[in-house]
Order: C-alpha cells, then sequence, then structure tokens
C-alpha cells in the first residue's frame, strides 16, 4: 500500500493532502463547537457558514506557507514549526472575522481561539502518522543498513537529523559535540556524547558513519576535527547544501565527501570590494581561455561586479557552451545587467584577436588561455610554448595597439626554475610582460602584470578528483614519489585574488599569493583513504582496503615547487598577495631569443627549443 501511495503523482498527492486538511478544519470547527457547548453541535443555519470560512481562509494560509511542498516520509521539527505558523497567521484572520460574524451568526468568540488550536493538533498528527506510516520504505526487513553518529549538537545538527528523518536506511546512534554544557542532554531524545568518547563509542555502537554538522566552524577547527577523527575507522562526510537540508529531501547518500579544502584548514580572507570593483565595474572585460578550470571561475566573479560587457573567448567550443549557458543563468537569477559576448577564437590566431578588439575594445584583460598540464606539453613542447608564449605575445601586443587598460596574466609557481617545458613556457610568458611593460614605461599605456601561483583544487588534472576515482575503483592510489610536496588553492580564492592583484598593478608587476603550507601528496592520500571508513593496504596493514602505488615522476615534474625566484618580495594592500622583484630581459634582447624560439617551432625541433628556454629562462635544465 505505501508503495502505491508514493507511485501517485506529485499533483495527485498534493490534492489527497488538501482534500484532507479540508475534512480535519471541519472536524476542528465541529469539536470547537461541541467543546464550547459541551454538547454534541449540529449546525443550525447560517452556522455553516463559520464551516465554509475556515475552509476558505486556511487553504491560501497553507499554500503561501508552503505546506503542500513538503515530503511527507521527510518531514520533521521544521515542518512542524512552519505549520504551526500558518495556523497562527489563519487564527490571526479567523478570530476578527467571526467577531465581526456576530452580528448576524450567533457564534461563540472562543472559537476563534479553540478552532485553529485543535486543527493545529489535528494537522500535526495527520503529518507525524503519515510519516511514521512510510517509514518502512527505507528499511530491509525492518533492519537498517548502517548507524551514524551527527558531530555537532547544534542548530545544524538538529535540523540535520530531522530532515534525514528515521526512514533513512540508517540508524542515528547520537549526537557528538565537544562542548562540555550538551554533553550528557538529549536533542529531540537523541543523546548527545562526549568528542572524547568517539573511538570507543565508535567500536561499543558498530558506528559506520559520521556526519559533519558544523556550517559555522572556521576551516582551522574543521581541520583539527577531522584530524581528530582521521584514524577511527568510519566514514566521514559533511553536510549538504542548506537548500537540501531545509526542505526535507535528505538522505545519508546525499552527504558530500570531505574536500580537500576541510584538510587543509586555511580560512579565506575577506576581499577588499574597492580592489575587485576597480578594473571591472561598468567596463569591457576580456577573459581568455574563458571555459577553462580559472577562466570560468574568473568570469563567474567578473559579472558580479556588473561590468558593462564581458567577452568570452575560448578556443573549445564546448567549454565556451557550457560557460556561456552557466553564466546567462547566473546573471538572470541575480539581475547582472552585464552584455555576455561568447567568441570562438584562439589566442595563437593574432588577426582573430585584432578583430575582437577592434570590435568591442576591451578595457581590461585576464589572460587564463594556456596548455598546463605538465606531462602532456613535456610531449608536445611544439604546441605549448607556441600556445603559452607565442599567444601571450600576441594577445599583449594586441592589448598595446588598441589602448587596453590592464593585462593580467594568470601564471603558476611552476615558472620558478622550472624543470619542464611548461612551466619554462610560462616564465617565458611573464619575461614578455615583464619586458613589453619595460620597453613602453614612458608610454604608460598597457598596465601589464602576472599573478603567480600554485595547484587549485578541482581545476582539471587535479590530483584529488582523481584519487577519489580511484577510491571508487578499488585502488591503488597512484603517487608519483613519496616526498612530493604542492601548495594548494581553491579555484573561487585563487580568481578572488588574480581581480585583486591585478588591480594593484603600475606595470610589470609580478604578484605572488600566499599559497600556504604545502601539502605532502603521499599524506594527502593517507588522509583521503582514513576519511572514507578504510585503511590504507601497506607493510603495517597487509589486510587494508587501498593501496597506495608510488609511480615514480612523470617526465618534468618536480618533487618541490616554489613561488619566488628571488627572496625579495614585498607586501602589498592585501594580505595574501606580494609583490616580487624578479630580473628580467630587455625587450631588445628577448626579441632576438623570442625569434630564434619561432625559428625552431617552424621546423619542429625541441632540442633548439629547449636551448632558447634554457637561456632566457633562470633554473631551467631541460
Amino acid at each position: 500500500m505505501q508503495s502505491r501511495v508514493l507511485g501517485w503523482s506529485r499533483s495527485a498527492k498534493r490534492l489527497v493532502v488538501l482534500a484532507l486538511d479540508m475534512g480535519l478544519s471541519i472536524l476542528a470547527t465541529w469539536l470547537a463547537f461541541s467543546l464550547r457547548l459541551d454538547m454534541l453541535h449540529w449546525p443550525v443555519g447560517a452556522q455553516w457558514w463559520v464551516y465554509g470560512l475556515t475552509l476558505v481562509l486556511f487553504v491560501p494560509v497553507f499554500i503561501r506557507f508552503g505546506l503542500y511542498r513538503a515530503i511527507f516520509r521527510y518531514t520533521g521539527q521544521a515542518a512542524l514549526v512552519a505549520t504551526a505558523k500558518a495556523t497562527f497567521v489563519y487564527a490571526l484572520i479567523l478570530l476578527p472575522l467571526l467577531l465581526w460574524l456576530q452580528q448576524w451568526i450567533w457564534v461563540p468568540r472562543s472559537l476563534g481561539v479553540l478552532q485553529p488550536l485543535i486543527f493545529f493538533l489535528l494537522v500535526g498528527a495527520s503529518r507525524t502518522g503519515a510519516r511514521f506510516w512510510l517509514i518502512g520504505l527505507g528499511r530491509v526487513d525492518g533492519q537498517s543498513s548502517g548507524r551514524f553518529l551527527i558531530f555537532g549538537a547544534g542548530t545544524a545538527g538538529a535540523q540535520t537529523a530531522s530532515a534525514m528523518g528515521i526512514a533513512a536506511p540508517f540508524q542515528l546512534v547520537g549526537f557528538v559535540d565537544d562542548d562540555p554544557t550538551k554533553v550528557g542532554h538529549s536533542v529531540n531524545g537523541v543523546p548527545v556524547f562526549a568528542a572524547s568518547s568517539l573511538a570507543s563509542l565508535v567500536i561499543d555502537q558498530g558506528v559506520t558513519d559520521i556526519l559533519l554538522a558544523l556550517p559555522t566552524a572556521s576551516r582551522a577547527r574543521r581541520k583539527a576535527i577531522i584530524e581528530s577523527l582521521r584514524h577511527i575507522p568510519v566514514h566521514i562526510r559533511t553536510l549538504p547544501d542548506w537548500g537540501d537540508l531545509a526542505s526535507g529531501r535528505v538522505t545519508i547518500q546525499d552527504f558530500k565527501e570531505l574536500d580537500i579544502e576541510d584538510l587543509l584548514g586555511r580560512d579565506p580572507v575577506p576581499p577588499n570590494t574597492d580592489l575587485l570593483a576597480r578594473n571591472l565595474a561598468g567596463k569591457v572585460v576580456l577573459v581568455t581561455g574563458a571555459g577553462g578550470s580559472i577562466g570560468s571561475e574568473l568570469c563567474r566573479q567578473i559579472v558580479a561586479e556588473r561590468p558593462r560587457q564581458l567577452l568570452l573567448l575560448e578556443h573549445s567550443e564546448y567549454n565556451l557552451y557550457s560557460i556561456d549557458q552557466e553564466l546567462q543563468r547566473l546573471c538572470t537569477a541575480h539581475s547582472f545587467a552585464v552584455e555576455l559576448v561568447p567568441l570562438l577564437g584562439s589566442v595563437t590566431n593574432l588577426g582573430r584577436l585584432h578583430e575582437v578588439c577592434r570590435l568591442y575594445h576591451p578595457q581590461t584583460v585576464y589572460h587564463a588561455a594556456a596548455y598546463k598540464h605538465v606531462p602532456l606539453v613535456e610531449s608536445n613542447p611544439k604546441e605549448g610554448i607556441e600556445n603559452n608564449v607565442f599567444g601571450t605575445l600576441n594577445m599583449a601586443t594586441v592589448a598595446q595597439d588598441h589602448g587596453v587598460e590592464s593585462f593580467v596574466l594568470v601564471s603558476t609557481d611552476k615558472a620558478v626554475r622550472p624543470t619542464n617545458v611548461m612551466g619554462a613556457s610560462k616564465r617565458m610568458a611573464e619575461l614578455v610582460l615583464q619586458a613589453l611593460s619595460d620597453r613602453d614605461l614612458q608610454k604608460a599605456s598597457t598596465r601589464f602584470s602576472m599573478v603567480r601561483f600554485g595547484n587549485v583544487l578541482g581545476s582539471s588534472g587535479s590530483v584529488v578528483p582523481l584519487f577519489r576515482r580511484q577510491m571508487m575503483a578499488g585502488g591503488p592510489l597512484t603517487v608519483t614519489h613519496a616526498d612530493v610536496t604542492r601548495y594548494f588553492m581553491t579555484i573561487p580564492e585563487a580568481a578572488q585574488l588574480v581581480l585583486q592583484a591585478g588591480a594593484m598593478a603600475s606595470g610589470g608587476d609580478v604578484f605572488v599569493l600566499d599559497m600556504g603550507e604545502p601539502v605532502k601528496i603521499l599524506d594527502l592520500a593517507r588522509r583521503m583513504v582514513e576519511l572514507s571508513g578504510m585503511q590504507v593496504r601497506d607493510e603495517t596493514y597487509p589486510d587494508g582496503d587501498i593501496a597506495i602505488a608510488i609511480i615514480g615522476l612523470r617526465p618534468g615534474e618536480k618533487l618541490y615547487e616554489e613561488l619566488l625566484i628571488g627572496d625579495n618580495p614585498t607586501p602589498t594592500a592585501h594580505v595574501r598577495i606580494m609583490k616580487a622583484h624578479e630580473h628580467f630581459l630587455a625587450w631588445p634582447e628577448l626579441q632576438m631569443q623570442l625569434q630564434a624560439l619561432r625559428n625552431a617551432i617552424e621546423v619542429n625541433d625541441p632540442i633548439a627549443m629547449k636551448a632558447v628556454l634554457r637561456d632566457c629562462v633562470q633554473g631551467y635544465q631541460g
């Protein structure tokens, strides 16, 4: 029977619930009359109008409060609170109307209080009854498929438990909290345990999952809590989006895996709004590589600053289509009056770049177009150099020719003493901008700057999604070297800092982002396995779940990344942005090297290409 009811269409379910509530409203009115008169009541004459009035009043109020959008089997405390609010508003309307009707109809004044109160009890009982009637759907032979704890006994934890519902195929064992004032008490009848007792609690109660309900905790605190749970054999997950949680559609499968930012423990710095808007508000902005990891995030943040026009230059048709559609939806949802112009084209096509700038006259350019995958560029040096070096040269010279005010290059920590063609080509791109800025210093035309940072989380080729895919396949997790370390930053934070750094440029600036502490990739792999409730399989634990394999450094890969060539960075107006002072080649000398590099590309001579890179790029030994 339950399965048949759940098979009804959403409209049919709403009509049934509405009809039930109408019946409960009539019952509540009859009970209110009977209690007030101390006898079973039968409506006489115009008293039938009172029954009709209650129906006419409660339906629009309940609809307005969204009571017919809820899903009964997932309703909890939040739904009862919404019902109480709706009934209170309904009572505020009903009481004065009944007092007014007393001019023509005899109606007890207390009916305006009794009827809404009884109606609320009946509606609440119906929702609770329906929930209990449907709970069997989430169980198999009445047995739960797992047992979980919620870390955090605050509002988020209580709402999480309520939204999960007892229909979930997991059993809630209790809450865990490190606040001594909460330990030993209960939340909605569920006990709260001390965080210090977690390890024994997991073993004694057979806990399989821990859900983190700490939405307001700082990232440093989240990291500390996660580290304390690392060696407990349970699967750790975190809250889903608040919208899904509040809607009552959440099951344990909807909870998210831990993001690496939870493991890094670094809180983002609030942006300087003046810096963000300086090169964007009301201007024509061009983003190259607009469909890439960094380019697309730059676009998302740029539209929020309301430029007059945003030009999206991208050589991949699918990526351009995807980011254009996403930005159109974003602008519609937030009423951003930004004209979006999707442009197919490559930065290696000089004619196309001139055409774009001649037609649209951009004032600010963010140059994010680049080939950045180290092994692929190492195997394809011609294409990597052509795109990264000469694509940057093309865009920079076109920007100067058409009077662009600000040009910001998105660079990388791999440009510092590079061991690969990709890094060397990005440093060469930096040298191009430094030399052009120095050559045209007296003209004070285009302000060139570059922003250098490390790995961004979630970008194409990022290690975190790779590790997740490998864990789902049963392993092993592949690490290139036991000692390899990397800097990490979230894509939104990196893009936000790029926008702010570019606004501080005076010309030829090399900005370096504070990436925090470097992360050892082997440790990251171990943490991801352990926080998924599994054990690393190694010599100590040969029966573990997931192995970690050391596969050797890839061509051109470094053990450690650096952010500075020199050792003299100076602070800027932003705490996470530094300014480097590094040697560069004067334009006449660099121009000769660029011609030699172009000649090597034309004959596809990798040895000659690398020889030029060695001459120009400090520390490159490729």
